[in-house]
């Protein structure tokens, strides 16, 4: 048996030839040499390589988790779990499977063999000072964050992928117009190949996504319900969440409708945005808002299915919000925040958007309009002076403007793309 360099420059042995793995990773690396769109998260998982022992990848189906990976680290090995083979002697035999696929190497779908978590966490601690040595990926977030937090506890830096922000896309691709990419999407693969079919990309998601996650995660006596359900989502997104009235809407009992949106936020398909609330703030709503993570998603399963089709749906002032809330996430993870973003809200008024840095707050409205009005800042006003105006450092309409402008009250009108 050879041998090969490790990252420090060590030697490891070779371990046997896996074809299957072998034309995996070319499969995926020539997707990679021809239609790579970059990533803001690349320097970020560069530094936890160098830094770290483990890095855990998480986020939807088809967000790029394997190919970001592949693309940075070209020299690792690579397996992916989605073969039952190699899931099957990881789960049952996780020591020679680790003789098979020695660090450094990357594990693709991780979850499909829990049983070898607790076999990482000897492979890591006996050569502790080793950073890079595994990097994992996982679709299945509740599942893949159990098994970390039982054996990998720190040692592994945790990272999530969410599909393309607005600015990705336009940095790759400068002539896509706003609401192309609304609803077309953020997913890399629509957006690295402009001649696939988002209809066809999305029926094709929505039977993958139901048929594994959805199976894997929970049990679901009828795929059709669960649809329904997931279609129930969308035409709630950007709205606050009522499970009794999404449970009887769809026909299931409220402790199956709990149980299923658990399962949408763990597999990376929505997203809950808590209100903000202060001592000071009476009769605050304390449910949440529940939002789709991507658009295109989002316009598939409401149907809008072209530009022109969004502009005359009732539902793009909904899509508009949720785009806006997918930009601002973006904006708080690339500046390093976490748990920074919420909604205002008392009854009566509603601000759709804080950011809370450390006390400073930033208040914005998303608008489905071109030329917003004074009239569009009234509630943008009304929370600053319920919160107190010395609090709030910036406040904006979000809209489909081509140019910021000042409004009287100290306001501004503001382009999505001017969020960062």
């Amino acid at each position: 048996m050879g041998h090969r360099r490790d990252v420090h420059g060590g030697t490891l042995p070779i371990a046997p030839v896996d074809f299957s793995s072998l034309y995996a990773k070319y499969a995926i690396m020539s997707y990679i040499l021809h239609m790579w769109i970059p990533r803001d998260i690349e320097a970020r998982l560069k530094h936890s390589a160098r830094t770290r022992p483990v890095i855990v990848l998480t986020g939807a189906r088809q967000t790029g988790k394997t190919s970001t990976f592949l693309h940075l680290f070209p020299d690792y090995a690579f397996v992916s779990l989605d073969l039952p083979t190699e899931a099957e002697q990881a789960e049952k035999e996780p020591e020679r499977f680790l003789q098979r696929h020695p660090p450094p190497v990357i594990i693709d779908e991780v979850p499909y063999a829990p049983g070898l978590f607790r076999h990482l966490k000897v492979a890591v601690d006996a050569h502790r000072s080793r950073n890079g040595q595994f990097l994992l990926t996982g679709s299945q977030k509740f599942t893949l964050m159990k098994n970390v937090s039982e054996s990998l506890a720190g040692r592994a830096d945790i990272v999530e992928l969410e599909t393309l922000s607005f600015a990705e896309i336009r940095e790759a691709l400068p002539k896509t117009g706003l609401e192309t990419a609304i609803v077309r999407g953020g997913f890399p693969e629509l957006n690295a190949n402009l001649e696939i079919d988002p209809v066809a990309f999305y029926n094709s998601y929505l039977a993958t996504y139901l048929e594994r996650d959805v199976r894997a995660l929970t049990n679901v006596g009828s795929l059709r319900d669960f649809e329904r359900f997931l279609r129930a989502c969308a035409l709630r997104s950007a709205n606050l969440l009522n499970k009794a009235d999404l449970a009887r809407d769809v026909g299931i009992a409220p402790s199956t409708a709990n149980q299923w949106l658990s399962m949408l936020v763990a597999s990376g398909q929505a997203v809950l945005l808590e209100p903000w609330f202060s001592n000071r703030t009476k009769s605050i709503v304390k449910s949440p808002k529940l939002y789709l993570a991507d658009t295109g998603l989002l316009c598939a399963l409401l149907n809008i299915r072209s530009e022109e089709a969004l502009r005359q749906s009732p539902a793009a002032r909904a899509v508009w919000e949720t785009f806006v809330f997918a930009q601002l996430r973006d904006r708080e993870r690339r500046a390093g925040r976490t748990g920074s973003l919420f909604f205002w809200s008392d009854r009566s008024r509603e601000v759709d958007f804080l950011v809370d840095a450390g006390g400073r707050l930033e208040l914005f409205e998303a608008k489905w309009t071109e030329l917003p009005d004074a009239g569009d800042t009234v509630n943008l006003d009304f929370v600053r002076s319920a919160i107190g105006k010395s609090r709030v450092t910036a406040g904006a309409v979000v809209c489909r403007t081509p140019n910021s402008f000042p409004f009287p009250s100290g306001f501004r009108t503001l382009p999505v793309t001017e969020l960062g």
